[in-house]
């Protein structure tokens, strides 16, 4: 790419963070950045400078050394609002929830998406592939059903089965989770280590196994009571997608709802999440998928052949930016009755994207310990049995998904249902198992009635 393409890429980041992700997040919660000029010798040594330090997994990724051109971000690893806190220790976890809620739109296919989350389905195709090991037992709806249980369920399993949905950092420094694919770092003993100081300060606590439990314990609160505030007066999140009764509060496969099933219960409780917390806002973006990829593929179909026909239209129809207040305001139209335009189809098309950044998307939250005589009602407090921290939340990886990846996004939905029914729930019901049973002679035999 030229530098004016580049520089066009990026500014379409920004303008996209601006005008449009802090409408649903809120101005707190939303760092878009700014774009900056560097010295090409600069970039080049510090490409150099930080290859040893790149996980295997992105080596293949080439930075950028002829533009001149780059994003400046604040390092969410740290506070983001009360500067006075900057010398004392920061803790910072990130949590990837991946999509909050299952399809309610009539056009899914196979009954099973409406019963089990997508993100249950997509560990087992994972663990097949040799990503994973073994499937976690985290699920997206435990997390976002603001039932306090349920989300201590949830982040429990984050943290015994990390992946790439949660990382934990101390003073910038990643001391829990996977650096890559591959290299995990899941030792609680070790983690709890690092913890104490934070959560007993006093230091009165014996060590060993109660002690990794206890402080656990109290990172798990900690973290729940953080996704559960709201440090964000503004309007944003107000936006209302569609009733998130509409949709099932709870996941089938959930091994939290496996449990209760075991022990003869058979509801689950949903407290619903407080409108202004960031896992609100989050989910009514990612609602913004109305019709599921199956509803959606046909009518991005549809935008692809007036594009065939009308090459010349791509720009006026701001597929590729730009992401401004009129880009916003088209995302406002939440009718789902197709009138067969292009104009509809591609409102569609644009929401699908958004819902996907919001199913994708990073929270940051960052602690640090506060002295209670620091605290006042302008910063928000989060207590614990024995200390308090002052903390930021932020939402990070807001880059619009690409209306390229659709078709991709259609195949793989189709890859992870169909190897679910035919590897998970044929071997849960023994009807199914026999029917998938391959190269197995079957005799039918007939008997008088």
């Amino acid at each position: 790419q030229t530098s004016e393409e580049i520089l066009h890429h990026l500014q379409n980041i920004v303008d996209f963070g601006k005008h449009v992700m802090k409408q649903f997040f809120g101005e707190n919660y939303v760092h878009h950045g700014e774009i900056i000029q560097l010295p090409l010798d600069f970039v080049k040594q510090l490409c150099l400078k930080i290859q040893p330090e790149r996980p295997e997994s992105r080596c293949d990724k080439d930075m950028d050394t002829l533009s001149g051109y780059a994003m400046c971000l604040p390092n969410l690893t740290r506070l983001q609002t009360y500067r006075f806190v900057e010398h004392r220790p920061i803790l910072c976890i990130e949590i990837k929830p991946k999509c909050g809620f299952i399809p309610f739109s009539s056009h899914v296919s196979q009954e099973i998406k409406h019963k089990v989350c997508r993100y249950c389905m997509h560990q087992h195709l994972k663990v097949a592939n040799g990503k994973w090991k073994r499937p976690s037992k985290y699920c997206p709806l435990d997390l976002f059903s603001g039932n306090k249980q349920r989300m201590h369920f949830a982040l429990k399993s984050l943290l015994q089965e990390a992946q790439n949905n949660l990382k934990i950092f101390k003073n910038g420094e990643l001391i829990y989770g996977c650096k890559d694919d591959q290299d995990c770092v899941s030792d609680w003993n070790e983690l709890a280590r690092h913890l104490k100081p934070f959560f007993f300060p006093s230091n009165g606590l014996v060590s060993g196994s109660h002690c990794t439990r206890t402080v656990v314990k109290e990172l798990i609160h900690v973290i729940t009571m953080a996704l559960l505030s709201s440090t964000d007066a503004c309007r944003a999140g107000d936006m209302k997608t569609v009733p998130i009764s509409q949709g099932r509060s709870y996941c089938e496969a959930s091994a939290f709802n496996k449990e209760l099933v075991r022990n003869g219960k058979h509801k689950l409780e949903s407290s619903g999440l407080p409108r202004g917390c960031l896992l609100y806002k989050t989910l009514q973006a990612q609602m913004l998928d109305m019709l599921d990829i199956e509803g959606l593929y046909p009518l991005y179909s549809r935008v692809e052949q007036y594009l065939e026909e009308f090459p010349e239209e791509r720009s006026t129809l701001q597929i590729d930016g730009p992401y401004n207040e009129a880009f916003y305001e088209k995302l406002l139209d939440l009718s789902t009755e197709d009138d067969g335009t292009v104009a509809f189809a591609l409102t569609k098309v644009q929401q699908y994207r958004i819902a996907m950044t919001a199913k994708d998307c990073s929270i940051m939250i960052a602690l640090s310990p506060c002295l209670q005589d620091e605290c006042s009602e302008q910063r928000p407090v989060v207590l614990t049995s024995k200390s308090r921290f002052t903390f930021s939340v932020s939402v990070l990886d807001l880059d619009l998904k690409p209306y390229e990846s659709i078709p991709h996004q259609y195949k793989l939905d189709g890859k992870i249902v169909n190897y679910y029914l035919k590897n998970v729930q044929a071997k849960d019901d023994p009807v199914m198992s026999s029917l998938f049973k391959e190269n197995e002679d079957c005799t039918l035999v007939l008997h008088k009635v």
